[in-house]
């Protein structure tokens, strides 16, 4: 009995040890502390496993079966569908000295500009003034465009990047003053205020218009001002309020041809509403009116050509030729892009059509410079010839009452 206990106990730890294996394989390393356990042997040849590894990969695929021989298409980003941005509507980054300062004073007096605003490609050319020259005489042939009452509009053309709002903020009683203030600083010859629409104002912001218009010529009475409006909603005493400031220009913009301006404006603006608006101003003394017409946007010649006639009907007289530049895609495709020879086919029959003055060219814009200068002269030409005029008339005076009966 005392031998068989020890061999029952053998058979028992045996069985145990045993149970135990089958269960748990053997631990073939420790790492932090904790045993990891194999399902596989750990006597494994690891030569055989190598030479197997090497030989399968040798008889795989090369390189070769990953190339193809045959022609790959060449992978085209962007829209392929719209016509490509042309080289003649590239422009340089806009910098210099009267850029920054202009910028930082719209900064300091929170001012908006219809440059910025709806991303005109100009900026640097316009706000940079004439290179070469001194500090001060570049200056003055700077032009800045300031948009007044706001930056959210409460009309949305379908071209215009400007934001649009059926509430906008209220005005900035404050405006005209720091407006005429800024302008006055800057020493500039010509400037142009513009505004968005403020349908939302009884007087569409008319009188507020008019305002800063009467403070910028007592600060700066040599400052020639051009006023680009809106149509205040077809409502006369608003064109005959602004007309009457003391600007020198009134201008208002028809964008397009009568015929696509319900697809390119805004549903409450009309062609004619626009033809009555110019045509009011010039009544209400104005001497010089002014608009501007975008091409691209899927006019015909004919189209053009009837708009032009309608525009000498009301005796405007200065017209600018632009290229329509697609802000952002939410805002409608461009048409086509018209070649330089074309706007220059436009200036010509404008021009032919006794027009004062015609600009036109893919990066013309209503309040481009280029245009600022000739008016400029125009105006000042214009009183020179008034004077002249009345010299010549004060001397016929004097000579027949010197003349005996």
């Amino acid at each position: 009995m005392a031998t068989a206990c020890p061999r029952l106990s053998q058979i028992l730890m045996a069985s145990t040890s045993l149970l135990k294996s089958s269960l748990y394989p053997r631990p073939l390393y420790r790492v932090r502390g904790h045993v990891r356990h194999l399902a596989t042997p750990s006597n494994l040849n690891t030569k055989h496993s190598k030479t197997n590894f090497t030989q399968d990969l040798a008889e795989g695929p090369s390189l070769d079966d990953f190339i193809s021989r045959d022609s790959v298409e060449k992978v085209v980003l962007g829209n392929t569908k719209g016509p490509r941005l042309p080289d003649f509507l590239k422009t340089k980054i806009p910098s210099g000295a009267s850029y920054n300062k202009i910028k930082n004073d719209l900064r300091g007096l929170n001012l908006h500009t219809v440059c910025e605003e709806a991303r005109c490609p100009n900026i640097g050319d316009c706000w940079g003034g004439k290179e070469g020259v001194s500090e001060e005489e570049g200056r003055r042939a700077a032009t800045a465009t300031i948009m007044l009452m706001g930056d959210t509009c409460t009309r949305g053309c379908r071209f215009c990047s400007v934001k649009t709002s059926r509430t906008p903020p209220p005005l900035d009683p404050h405006e005209p003053e720091n407006t005429a203030e800024a302008i006055s600083r800057w020493g500039l010859g010509y400037i142009v205020l513009t505004s968005v629409d403020r349908d939302d104002l009884v007087d569409g912001g008319a009188h507020h218009f008019a305002e800063t218009i009467t403070k910028i010529k007592r600060k700066a009475p040599q400052l020639l001002v051009e006023a680009l409006t809106g149509d205040f909603r077809g409502s006369l005493d608003c064109v005959s309020t602004v007309a009457k400031s003391g600007l020198d220009v009134y201008a208002h913009n028809v964008e397009t041809v009568e015929a696509l301006t319900p697809y390119v404006r805004d549903r409450r603006a009309t062609f004619r509403q626009s033809l009555s608006v110019l045509e009011h101003a010039k009544k209400q003394g104005v001497r010089i009116t002014k608009t501007s017409m975008m091409l691209g946007v899927g006019e015909n010649e004919e189209q053009v050509m009837d708009a032009l006639r309608e525009l000498r009907k009301v005796d405007v007289d200065v017209v600018t030729f632009g290229q329509y530049m697609r802000p952002t895609k939410r805002h409608m495709k461009v048409d086509r892009y018209v070649e330089p020879a074309e706007f220059a086919r436009w200036k010509q029959i404008a021009e032919d059509m006794d027009f004062l003055y015609v600009a036109s060219g893919p990066l013309v814009r209503s309040s481009y410079k280029a245009g600022e200068y000739f008016i400029e002269n125009v105006l000042k030409g214009k009183s020179l010839e008034r004077r002249t005029k009345k010299l010549l008339t004060q001397d016929m005076t004097s000579v027949e009452g010197s003349i005996p009966s």
